[in-house]
């Protein structure tokens, strides 16, 4: 049944959807048109939208007297470990709660939500605490620690979601076909998880890429430092803004996000049926 939507109706959606858009990227807009801006337009008292002499001075600033290539390395490589490892961590146990439904998985995923009213300032001291035991503090693989810790419970929380909304059906007619588990798993199951995990991926990525107190707690050496530490520098002592070369450094550093999202965005919608036609 088709239902017909009125012209006024129409019209009135994509004015929502067009004011919503400017308001999500007006700030964004704005932050990249003060890393083109000189120390000059940056202290008018009226401001304007577009620089009037862009200039590049505030992007060579940003990554040579704070370092940003070096902390942007560092992000990456962190991200991108707490991430593959948060997923590979919690996708047998998210199976194991989505399919094997006990008293023990009902409290786990009850402490699963419970964990994530802890505030991060109640879990610093024990982890510190851990990793100095470890002689992991102020490393990379430290914080990549950290991370995955924070991560899993809400990216277990998905992917046991996604699970549970593919039909137990399609399993049953494998092992009817002869599949064992791990075939299943692989040529039912995973096909059409691909959206869960790529949505748990972009969320664990951005979370770590994005995090700045465990990364300014753990971390003491400025050579491992990550972006979001970085950037912070950009405040003097007495709280004077270099407003130029730290709009181009925020600029610079929500660009791996986005790069990653738009790689990844189109594996969020691929594959909802593959594993069905596979199976």
């Amino acid at each position: 049944m088709n239902i017909r939507i009125k012209p006024t109706t129409r019209a009135l959606q994509y004015l929502a959807l067009l004011g919503y858009l400017i308001f999500l990227g007006f700030p964004l807009l704005w932050m990249l048109s003060t890393a083109f801006k000189g120390p000059r337009e940056l202290v008018e008292l009226h401001p304007s939208l577009w620089p009037e002499h862009p200039t590049l001075h505030n992007f060579a600033t940003a990554f040579t007297s704070q370092g940003l290539a070096r902390s942007a390395w560092n992000s990456l490589q962190v991200s991108v470990a707490a991430s593959v490892l948060t997923v590979l961590v919690a996708l047998p146990a998210a199976y194991a709660l989505a399919r094997f439904r006990t008293r023990l998985g009902t409290v786990a995923i009850g402490w699963v939500l419970v964990s994530q009213l802890f505030p991060f300032i109640l879990l610093v001291i024990p982890l510190f605490v851990i990793l100095k035991r470890l002689q992991l503090t102020n490393s990379l693989p430290g914080l990549v620690i950290v991370y995955v810790v924070w991560s899993l419970p809400f990216v277990l929380w998905m992917l046991q979601g996604f699970i549970r909304s593919i039909p137990r059906d399609l399993e049953e007619a494998a092992a009817v076909d002869g599949a064992n588990r791990l075939q299943t798993l692989r040529r039912v199951v995973a096909p059409l998880l691909t959206p869960g995990i790529v949505a748990s991926t972009l969320f664990a990525f951005v979370s770590a890429w994005n995090e700045f107190f465990f990364a300014l707690v753990m971390l003491q050496d400025p050579e491992k430092a990550t972006v979001p530490v970085t950037l912070a520098r950009f405040v003097g002592i007495q709280g004077v803004v270099r407003l130029g070369p730290l709009a181009a450094g925020a600029f610079l550093a929500t660009l791996p996000s986005l790069i990653v999202f738009g790689l990844l965005q189109r594996r969020l919608t691929s594959g909802v049926l593959a594993g069905a036609v596979k199976g």
